[in-house]
């Protein structure tokens, strides 16, 4: 029989295997998205574990550009108090996203020369790394959005009929 300490160890490596950390499902439904990016997070040792204890928050968040870098605003990471006891964390500093040039320029482009704003989707694992998903997007006119909600109420509809059927 596996001793507590096992078990805890056990449910320690499934919480920590690969997936999604956050999604910023407010994007989703407020823009058009038109091409995805992947960008590295350049984070500190207490963010981490943080990130970690899932204590991450995506909405309203937003990407700028300054000097041909990309920087996440708006991302909330709460502290862990007793990760981070020698440091004075700060939940909402500026986070640099790591791209290559070209990826930079791509965005830089669309944003200025199309018109599309960058929002960040979600941040992932990736291995032991943190990856943040992030989008070339443009606004979504009221009409849109109520098309969008008719659609995900079909779709829930059409689950439940599916469901009933195969019983």
């Amino acid at each position: 029989m596996a001793s507590s300490d096992e078990r805890y160890d056990v449910a320690k490596q499934k919480k920590a295997s690969p997936g999604t950390i956050a999604q910023n499902k407010k994007a989703r439904f407020e823009y058009h998205l038109h091409e995805k990016f992947e960008a590295g997070l350049a984070l500190e040792g207490w963010e981490i574990k943080s990130i970690r204890a899932g204590r991450v928050q995506l909405t309203d968040t937003y990407i700028f550009f300054k000097r041909n870098e990309a920087f996440l605003l708006g991302a909330n990471i709460t502290p862990l108090y007793s990760a981070s006891s020698h440091v004075l964390p700060e939940s909402q500093r500026i986070r640099k996203l790591l791209l290559h040039r070209k990826e930079i320029a791509r965005l830089i482009g669309g944003v200025q020369q199309k018109g599309y704003t960058c929002v960040p989707l979600a941040l992932y694992w990736k291995g032991p790394l943190v990856k943040c998903e992030l989008a070339l997007a443009s606004g979504k006119k009221e009409h849109d959005k109520r098309a969008t909600i008719k659609e995900r109420d079909w779709q829930r509809d059409k689950q439940r009929v599916a469901k009933d059927y195969r019983h």
